[in-house]
């Protein structure tokens, strides 16, 4: 059994092999799944497990961060903090949580007060 390889057909082939990554990365990437609607996250715990690190107490003390509960930040504020984060303070979290999310966090920031007895 005799290959018969040309150059072109090398060449073609070749081609073919080199351009697919490039065809690939111009194709745009998938959409992420959509985060769940507001009403279908549990807050406090998604507060707990991801900003609870630095915001103690479920946000009612400081810790590595400030105490939330009581601020006297505006929503307009708080919402531009956890989408762009502080330099060197606190990660952005705007592609973590969708616009509904984060108004659910405010809400229950705003609803943060202290623990009973």
């Amino acid at each position: 059994m005799q290959l018969n390889w040309n150059w072109k057909k090398i060449l073609a082939l070749l081609s073919l092999i080199l351009a697919t990554p490039l065809t690939v990365s111009i194709v745009p990437a998938r959409a992420q799944q959509p985060a769940p609607p507001a009403e279908q996250i549990d807050v406090p715990q998604l507060f707990a497990t991801t900003c609870g690190w630095c915001h103690s107490d479920g946000g009612r003390a400081a810790g590595k961060g400030p105490q939330l509960m009581d601020t006297k930040r505006d929503d307009d504020f708080i919402r531009n903090r956890i989408k762009n984060g502080k330099e060197g303070a606190m990660p952005a979290f705007s592609t973590t949580f969708n616009d509904a999310q984060i108004d659910e966090i405010i809400k229950y920031i705003r609803a943060l007060k202290p623990h009973e007895g």
